[in-house]
């Protein structure tokens, strides 16, 4: 299961990536918000956040206008290694070297098309499991 949550700001990327997860089967539980009107981008990023650290989601993609705020909001969250991407290297190279478990994205930085090709890159890279980036992640996890 896939958590997904945005601002106003990511709405609109946000129903984008909802239509692709649909298409290709992957199961996912939509955090909000629930239309365009201005709301805080902080609780989206923390549901969402809160919802993988508990196991209820394995990952999370979390929208909202440039995706720096929400990806703050959610890394407030013990456990989470939210990461904002805006290409597929970044996307793949989270996966892999980080572990990340959340995606963040900005809805007025990257288009759909980049966007749903930074979402099956981030949601179909698994983990190196090398021990380096194991003891690194130790290392932020402190």
């Amino acid at each position: 299961m896939i958590g997904i949550g945005s601002d106003h700001g990511g709405y609109e990327l946000k129903q984008e990536i909802m239509g692709y997860l649909n298409a290709k089967g992957y199961e996912y539980r939509d955090f909000g918000c629930y239309e365009c009107e201005a709301c805080d981008y902080p609780e989206y990023g923390k549901a969402v956040a809160e919802a993988v650290v508990s196991g209820e989601c394995e990952k999370g993609i979390i929208i909202c206008g440039t995706g720096i705020g929400i990806s703050i909001a959610a890394n407030k969250v013990p456990g989470i290694r939210a990461a904002l991407c805006t290409d597929c290297f970044t996307a793949e190279a989270t996966r892999l070297h980080n572990d990340a478990n959340i995606l963040a994205l900005g809805g007025r930085v990257v288009g759909a098309g980049l966007a749903i090709k930074i979402v099956e890159t981030f949601l179909n890279t698994e983990f190196s499991n090398d021990e380096r980036h194991i003891n690194r992640i130790r290392k932020i996890e402190g």
